[in-house]
């Protein structure tokens, strides 16, 4: 069968590479090449650029019924091209059966939400202490802004920064995460089905070495929104200060569950487990941390091994397969590297700890100390590690010592207690009597620490892509002192 070829997508149109670099897209679980793929130049990135900043005026014009159709447009289209949009995520993203119909279905409900906020763009009246001035508030869009998308969650994330971009007012320019650009094409395909305007949203695969810090430095964009790893998120909000550029930042987590002695001990387990395998521990929210209270500790290990060891890997098109490959399989030998490391340290290794190709077994590292290397460096892998604490006080303190602050979990039947600590845990987000694997598209998403800076969702996103203006009317003439 011949190979689908994918060009850039600038302006409303699909053009070709203006170098002729075409690179082969790999299925990772198979190692096959599963499609080829134009890769944008210098020229096209400017292309890009300049696209939706010509579009921005006219888009930023548009009443919001217009935009809020498109926007229904597009989820009703992605219903009925479900099964071909899930079918990319599992070939080119390595994503299990389940979990790519999941990633569509969220992404249908992602559309009809922003469609929802394209009428809640408010502004406010504000009271004025001088006589006769009616003061108010108007949230405008930004103009153009950049996304640059990861690849784990590749058609959720990037289309939580587009779909609400767009609602409003903004045009856009994506940049897909380099092992999967096809999904970032189809967002692009299935705009231009739902009638968007040219050059209001435009997708440019490119090489890191390419793009450099063209999207932050160039003045015609006014935001980047960026979901990736800490390393280079500091490196863009580094160079976005400079330039006094507006950035969002989602990146790493290394996101603790406590489990009070109190809590439902098979429940938890089920929570933990999902918490940390959907998608082969590739999300950054993973319950990856796991702080056991002293009295349940060994029972919740050998519970916990016991359901890990039911877990089927293998063909990601099957229904029943838990863990597919990872996208990059580079990733195995530096996760071997933190099992090892721990191991030789003094953990337990309950389960796991080899990798075939791309694929690495449910890996499971008990009686790991702060100390150990594992314990707060990301994983970005089906591995997770057990900590024993003393009580909810040092099961607090454990989860808190950490560089990132993404999501958090309490399992706990002690509501007072749960509150309490859920006040004090050092993350953006907090999830009691469940695991960290949580997000509706309305919801204010994003950590602290090094997870990130601001929020995406619902109207956080539109008033992250919007700017407030303040404007007065004075009623009658003002009394000058001269």
């Amino acid at each position: 069968m011949d190979l689908q070829e994918y060009k850039l997508f600038i302006g409303g149109q699909w053009i070709p590479s203006s170098t002729g670099n075409v690179v082969d897209d790999i299925n990772p679980a198979t190692g096959a090449v599963y499609a080829r793929v134009h890769q944008a130049s210098a020229d096209d990135i400017e292309a890009a650029i300049a696209a939706a900043y010509t579009a921005k005026d006219a888009w930023g014009k548009t009443p919001p019924a217009f935009r809020e159709g498109i926007l229904i447009k597009a989820a009703a289209i992605l219903e009925e091209r479900f099964t071909e949009f899930a079918d990319v995520l599992i070939d080119e993203g390595g994503g299990t059966f389940g979990k790519a119909m999941f990633e569509v279905s969220v992404v249908v409900t992602t559309l009809r939400s922003a469609a929802g906020e394209c009428r809640r763009i408010f502004g406010e009246t504000i009271p004025s202490d001088s006589p006769g001035v009616f003061s108010m508030t108007v949230r405008q869009p930004l103009g153009v802004i950049a996304g640059i998308a990861p690849f784990n969650f590749p058609f959720v994330l990037a289309m939580n920064k587009v779909c609400l971009a767009l609602a409003a007012g903004n045009t856009f320019v994506l940049k897909p995460a380099s092992p999967t650009p096809v999904i970032g094409l189809k967002i692009a395909e299935l705009f231009e089905a739902a009638g968007l305007p040219h050059g209001v949203l435009n997708v440019i695969p490119v090489k890191g070495s390419i793009l450099g810090d063209r999207l932050v430095v160039d003045p015609r964009i006014r935001m980047v929104t960026f979901t990736g790893s800490t390393d280079v998120g500091k490196q863009l909000a580094e160079v976005a200060g400079r330039h006094q550029k507006k950035i969002t930042l989602e990146m790493g987590g290394k996101s603790p569950m406590i489990v009070l002695k109190d809590a439902d001990l098979d429940y938890a387990v089920d929570a933990a487990v999902f918490g940390i395998f959907l998608h082969q521990g590739q999300v950054c929210m993973v319950n990856s941390r796991l702080i056991v209270e002293a009295g349940i500790y060994d029972r919740f290990c050998e519970k916990l091994a016991a359901k890990v060891k039911t877990l089927k890997v293998g063909n990601p098109h099957e229904p029943d397969t838990v863990i597919g490959p990872l996208v990059e399989s580079k990733q195995c030998p530096f996760i071997k590297g933190q099992v090892d490391d721990a191991v030789s340290d003094g953990a337990r290794l309950l389960y796991g700890g080899n990798y075939d190709g791309a694929f690495f077994q449910p890996t499971i590292v008990a009686d790991v100390t702060e100390k150990m290397r594992i314990f707060d460096e990301e994983s970005f892998g089906p591995v997770v590690c057990v900590v024993k604490a003393a009580d909810s006080e040092d099961a607090l303190a454990i989860a808190n010592n950490s560089s990132f602050g993404l999501s958090s979990a309490i399992m706990t039947n002690d509501l007072q207690k749960a509150f309490d600590l859920s006040l004090r845990l050092e993350a953006g987000m907090v999830h009691i009597n469940n695991c960290t694997i949580c997000a509706e598209p309305h919801v204010p998403f994003g950590g602290i620490k090094e997870s990130g800076v601001g929020r995406e969702g619902g109207h956080y996103s539109i008033e992250e892509m919007t700017e407030v203006k303040w404007i007065t009317v004075q009623l009658g003439k003002r009394q000058f002192p001269f």
